[in-house]
């Protein structure tokens, strides 16, 4: 008879635990790819560059074809969701200060991502 234990891989476990750490400190769903069949944020190499009032993002997107990238940003968190033949990227990437998210540009070449944003004013003027 086999004992249940056997089948326990204590690194589930760690990996767990990293996940709801990283939950609680980010708010948002953040997911770790135990080797499973979605494949989501696994590999993709993202920099993010704050510079001359802009906020600019590269990622490596290798073998996804331009159709099958989405982008959402809501000024505060930069989503990157795309597809290939062999895989799902989903990130979400926390921007350093906020962004003028309709002011967005982006690129797509040999497999390199590139969105830029102009940084949000930092206060209003208000009219009396």
């Amino acid at each position: 008879m086999k004992d249940d234990r056997d089948d326990h891989d204590p690194i589930d476990d760690i990996l767990r635990e990293i996940e709801r750490v990283m939950n609680e400190m980010m708010g948002d769903d953040v997911h770790i790819d135990r080797g499973g069949a979605t494949g989501f944020g696994s590999d993709l190499h993202l920099d993010v560059y704050e510079e001359d009032g802009e906020v600019r993002i590269v990622a490596d997107l290798p073998g996804v074809e331009k159709d099958a990238i989405d982008l959402k940003c809501d000024g505060k968190v930069l989503t990157v969701s795309a597809a290939s033949d062999r895989r799902d990227y989903e990130e979400r990437v926390r921007l350093p200060t906020r962004v003028d998210e309709h002011s967005a540009a982006a690129t797509y070449n040999n497999g390199v991502l590139e969105v830029t944003f102009d940084r949000a004013d930092d206060s209003a003027d208000i009219d009396l």
